[in-house]
């Protein structure tokens, strides 16, 4: 919901919400802006839309509600509360828009030039070779033709002879050419296009670059060509000069002497330098500029949401009759309306209002918002009760309760992945220490590893394991600039570097933390799913904890029993007794002090005797869950003073649950401190098929038969006690008030019409429909007396889950890891380390952990929240600047 802030707030109460009032403000125009950002930074004021009947383009302030286009990176400075006004502020983002505009465009016709002047350079190049290869060739080509005319004799006539030189010299035509360059890619449709269209009276020559150039008119690198195309005639250049604009082909001038070509050749290399040196210059100054506008960038940003959402709140206000004042109704907490009164005088003072706001409570029938004030620490066990529902107005929270009932029932169903003890070790950080004892435990190592100084150090190295994972998980931002960032520190920076003293004789510095853990995982923002995990982080640690404690309940780390309390109180009567039963124990000492003997692990025993044992402490534990969501209904209806429902649903859902699985609950409890052999199973069953018939073994206690027809019968007589008189007492209670109401002293004008128009908003009255007060009621009934038994059976899950999560554990370590280590191949025992590690890591750490986690999420969700919450409110959402990131304008 929020977190508290120190100093701002009363002490925080989970339990109920925080009462609330609908309030009143009378601001004047000339300081609605400043009196809203004051509230705002308060955060404890949630708004009320007076003009939700109106489209977006017709209230007040719509013209100056923007949306915010950026197109710039914020940089990873700090951003520091100073006070911008927003009219400088327009006209410097105007010129620098205007500025980096102009700098962009001259940088594009830049460098298209210098891109234009690549490609005529090799063009030049590329062609400039290809004219005296062509002129060469064709040089030696005539002089073998000449020579082959002198050698062959000649038997043409003199007129014949000068009639054909004076043929050849008016036929002589002058041939033209087209150079560029073309895409590759297009270069073999080029070259069929222009054959088909001049009908081959072309000549074309392509010579391939070898590395991609930039495009001066995409901008992109592409592989090119460059072509000659040689031709005859203004029609076929017309076609040839079609044909490359079609192809996209850039076409460059070239001379066909060479000392021009010399000429253009290093005209051209000059201002390709001229242009490269522009150009670096250009980019420069532009990228000192966007550095100058990325310092302020995050601050400009911050600054323009701050405007929106004040705009935005303004819209939500209401002009009066004058138009000179906006009105406005706004949800806040009872506690903040002092610190409320004091920023709107504050605001009045520093805008020069000659008008101080009105601040007045109003009173209405509207239910209002519900408020918990959370930590670091609650706000994500609250959040598992709110994805269930959230709570109605001051109903009693059960999130105060799953802090402590959801971790342990987690636990119950969690048994590590070789013992509860090393996973809950596992997953708070102790790799090197679990891998360590997974090494030690079925060598010779064992035993020593029980002596005191061994013990010492395990618990030492664990131990800074745990307060180093906890100083990286709880602080990991403390140098971010995000203002989202829960973990955000709030130490001053010149205490920063203080050393985190693990022990006495041990400590590790801020800079040596920082080393280990790396700069990244400090100043890196966190993913949807890692911010998830992090904001769940104390979740994790309570659950991780809970399942050491199932762990010693359990006496055993990694499958090994362990005697960590006292020696086992029993051992063998003689030598013939082995390991692997447990028939020839006997008791030697007294009973072991904390959880379940070692002696029972390892025997043939051990599953029955656990079976038992869990199946009976699921029934207690599911038992007292639903007999606490009963007492919180209680406190629920003495708080809002309904007497109804303490006598005729509380009372008799005690009853009937007490009668029946309470009275099996006392059974187990003296079953197990008189050690008798009686059949449970056979007291519960014929309690309702025989219940006058004699207990004969079964009995476990005096009196036990007629207690059972005692309770038997209560039972009974619960169901209609529920069912019955609570419709009729409602239909009488609605008579009598309405009978009431008729006589009332009529009341003003103006107070009638406040009324009315806040109880538009609210239920209002109601007609009293008998027919559905008695059909709830009867589903409500049934619901209870049918869910008492499912209910009941639904917590045998933390036995079922506690069973099979211990024996995949065993199974995975005894038939994976133990028959791994007996083979003296080393192939073997890497194969095997490696499959125990991943059906650890992936079976029973993700995959029995989300079942055990969804699992006691539907126990506290439907078994023990159906008892007592309603869960029909809706949350308080503050105008804050806190919260300005997760809002959408």
């Amino acid at each position: 919901m929020g977190d508290t802030r120190a100093g701002c707030c009363p002490p925080m109460d989970l339990f109920r919400s925080e009462t609330m009032q609908l309030v009143q403000l009378i601001i004047p125009m000339e300081s609605a802006r400043l009196t809203v950002y004051y509230l705002c930074k308060l955060g404890l004021l949630q708004f009320k839309d007076l003009n939700s009947d109106k489209s977006p383009f017709q209230r007040t302030y719509a013209g100056q509600e923007q949306m915010l286009k950026a197109g710039v990176s914020p940089s990873a400075k700090s951003v520091e509360e100073t006070e911008i006004d927003m009219d400088v502020l327009e006209v410097k983002l105007a010129e620098l828009e205007a500025e980096l505009t102009e700098m962009n465009a001259n940088g594009e016709k830049l460098q298209r030039s210098y891109n234009e002047l690549v490609e005529y350079k090799i063009v030049l190049r590329k062609a400039g070779d290809f004219f005296p290869s062509a002129q060469h060739s064709a040089t030696a080509r005539q002089r073998e033709m000449e020579l082959n005319q002198m050698i062959e004799e000649s038997i043409e006539t003199p007129f014949l002879q000068e009639q054909a030189t004076s043929t050849d010299v008016s036929k002589q035509v002058k041939l033209g050419f087209v150079t560029g360059l073309v895409s590759r890619g297009k270069s073999m449709a080029f070259e069929r296009i222009l054959f088909r269209a001049t009908r081959g009276n072309v000549f074309l020559k392509q010579v391939p670059i070898e590395a991609p150039i930039t495009d001066p008119v995409s901008g992109e690198k592409m592989e090119k060509n460059v072509f000659m195309v040689f031709y005859s005639g203004e029609r076929a250049k017309n076609k040839i000069l079609k044909i490359c604009d079609a192809f996209g082909a850039n076409r460059y001038p070239f001379a066909e002497d060479c000392g021009k070509q010399a000429l253009m050749i290093s005209e051209v290399s000059g201002k390709i330098s001229e242009l490269k040196s522009t150009i670096d210059a250009g980019l420069l100054h532009r990228d000192h500029l966007l550095r100058t506008i990325s310092d302020q960038f995050e601050q400009w940003n911050l600054k323009v949401k701050k405007e929106k959402s004040i705009h935005h709140t303004l819209n939500m206000l209401s002009l009066d009759v004058t138009k000179k004042c906006l009105v406005g109704e706004a949800w806040s907490p009872v506690f903040a309306t002092k610190q409320i009164q004091d920023v709107l005088q504050r605001a009045s003072v520093d805008s020069n209002s000659q008008v101080g706001a009105i601040f007045q409570v109003l009173h209405t029938r509207e239910s209002p918002p519900t408020y918990f004030r959370t930590n670091k620490f609650t706000s994500a066990f609250q959040e598992i009760v709110d994805a269930y529902g959230v709570a109605k107005y001051q109903e009693a929270n059960p999130g105060v309760y799953t802090i402590v009932t959801f971790p342990f029932l987690f636990a119950v169903m969690f048994v590590s992945y070789i013992g509860e003890l090393g996973e809950g070790a596992e997953r708070e950080g102790f790799e090197p220490s679990v891998k360590f004892i997974n090494k030690a435990i079925p060598s010779v190592v064992y035993p020593r590893l029980m002596q005191p100084q061994m013990l010492q150090l395990l618990i030492r190295v664990l131990s800074e394991r745990l307060h180093l994972w906890v100083c990286i998980v709880g602080q990991p931002y403390y140098t971010s600039t995000n203002r989202r960032h829960r973990g955000r520190s709030t130490m001053p920076r010149n205490q920063q570097h203080e050393n985190f003293v693990i022990n006495d004789s041990l400590s590790l510095s801020g800079s040596k933390l920082r080393e280990m853990v790396g700069p990244t995982n400090i100043h890196l923002k966190l993913g949807d799913i890692t911010e998830m995990i992090f904001g769940g982080r104390y979740v994790i640690m309570m659950m991780s904890l809970f399942s050491i404690f199932t762990g010693f309940i359990y006496n055993e780390c990694f499958s090994v029993a362990f005697d960590l309390f006292a020696p086992s109180a029993y051992a063998c009567r003689d030598l013939s007794c082995r390991d692997a039963y447990s028939i020839g124990l006997i008791k030697v000492r007294d009973t072991y002090p904390f959880g379940v003997d070692p002696a029972w692990h390892g025997t043939r025993s051990e599953l029955p005797f656990l079976n038992s044992l869990k199946m009976k402490m699921s029934i207690l534990l599911g038992v007292a869950q639903m007999n606490l969501g009963i007492l919180i209904s209680y406190s629920n209806a003495t708080f809002f003073g309904n007497s109804l429902n303490i006598w005729f649903q509380f009372i008799p859902q005690m009853i009937f649950l007490n009668s029946l699985f309470g009275y099996l609950s006392l059974l187990i409890i003296v079953k197990w401190c008189t050690g008798s052999q009686a059949d449970l199973y056979h007291i519960m069953i014929y309690m309702f098929l025989s219940p006058t018939d004699e207990l004969g073994d079964n009995q476990l206690f005096p009196y036990q038969k007629t207690v059972q027809l005692v309770l038997l019968l209560l039972a009974l007589v619960s169901v209609p006690w529920m069912l019955l008189p609570k419709p009729f007492l409602l239909k009488k209670q609605h008579e009598n008030r309405h009978q009431d109401q008729s006589y009332t002293q009529v009341q003003s004008t103006d107070d009638a019409l406040s009324e009315a128009n806040h109880d538009s908003h609210g239920h209002g009255h109601e007609e009293f429909e008998f027919s559905e007060v008695f059909v709830h009621q009867l589903i409500h009934t049934i619901e209870f007396v049918l869910g008492a038994v499912s209910n009941t059976a639904s917590y045998l899950r933390l036995w079922a889950l506690s069973l099979a999560h211990s024996q995949l554990s065993i199974v995975f370590y005894e038939k994976v890891l133990l028959l791994a280590w007996g083979y003296d191949n080393m192939v073997i025992l890497v194969v095997g380390i490696i499959i125990f590690i991943f059906a650890t890591v992936g079976v029973l750490l993700i995959m029995e952990t989300l079942s055990a986690f969804l699992h006691a999420l539907r126990l506290h969700w439907v078994e023990f929240q159906n008892k007592f919450y309603e869960g029909d409110g809706y949350k308080f959402y503050p105008f804050s600047f806190i919260l300005i990131d997760d809002q959408d304008y």
